[in-house]
């Protein structure tokens, strides 16, 4: 499935609004209506001939006057947008760390799925930027930043079949083409062998759904009312490799599993733990 066709010069505007935060498409609003308004009143000068110009004043007028009202309009339309937005990729994360996670994410669009993504990585700490360029079947679909740093993430919604190598040569081309410091390919199945191959040392941190399911659960984990121990801010170590405050989680897997352990609160850009005495 691929995007819808545009037909108009406004619907582009108002998905390009739509792709900032919501209070800045509230700003732009302001700031449109303000500086076109100050043109439409502005007088109209006559220099040389009499007559001279006025044309093309009274056009820029005539232009300013409508702006004013049309493109704040346009403007808190994308703002609207963007707010539905982002309440669509809450209530989207919020199902998912229910009960039925994998049903939830099994059920998901394409569309939806990579909302999902965007707002695990917001929740550790990543401003993410939706590109518009994401389709069923390709392109970069999210921006991540932190700390400077720029991330680009693909969110491949298979089920049926396996992410193959070529994908991650095509993320890992397009982030040396770009400059970004690392990549993410998150996907609902799993990858192949020869995939996790290549992403190795590469800087390319695969998530396969088991452990997006371990994302979302970290997610509904922190969600819950803290103890006593864990909102005692002395007893949260600083991570020795980032200096982040370290939050408790429990391990899952191998030889440590059931013990808890603390946890760099910038994972997974970093990956520092430490012991619980």
């Amino acid at each position: 499935m691929g995007r819808k066709t545009k037909t108009s010069v406004a619907e582009d505007l108002i998905d390009l609004v739509a792709l900032l935060p919501w209070w800045l498409g509230v700003i732009l609003a302001v700031v449109s209506h303000v500086g076109l308004h100050a043109l439409a009143v502005r007088p109209i000068e006559v220099h040389g001939a009499v007559g001279s110009g006025l044309p093309v004043q009274a056009l820029w007028r005539g232009v300013a006057y409508a702006g004013q009202y049309i493109a704040p309009i346009l403007c808190l339309a994308g703002a609207v947008v963007s707010a539905w937005r982002r309440h669509s990729r809450k209530r989207l994360l919020e199902q998912a760390t229910g009960s039925q996670t994998v049903q939830v994410i099994d059920g998901m669009s394409w569309q939806q799925f990579e909302q999902l993504v965007g707002e695990s990585l917001r929740r550790r700490g990543f401003s993410v930027r939706e590109t518009g360029q994401g389709g069923a079947d390709g392109g970069v679909d999210l921006v991540a930043t932190r700390n400077g740093e720029t991330y680009l993430v693909q969110a491949k919604h298979w089920r049926a079949q396996r992410v193959g190598v070529e994908v991650i040569r095509e993320l890992y081309g397009v982030m040396a083409a770009k400059g970004a410091a690392g990549g993410f390919l998150v996907t609902s199945g799993r990858f192949t062998d020869e995939a996790k191959a290549f992403a190795k040392g590469r800087n390319v941190e695969l998530v396969n759904g088991a452990r997006l399911r371990e994302w979302i659960e970290d997610e509904r984990v922190e969600r819950r009312e803290p103890s006593m121990d864990q909102r005692a801010p002395a007893l949260a170590p600083a991570c020795p490799q980032c200096g982040r405050g370290m939050v408790k989680r429990t391990a899952k897997r191998g030889a440590n599993a059931g013990r808890d352990f603390w946890g760099c609160s910038g994972y997974p850009g970093c990956k520092g733990t430490l012991p619980i005495d």
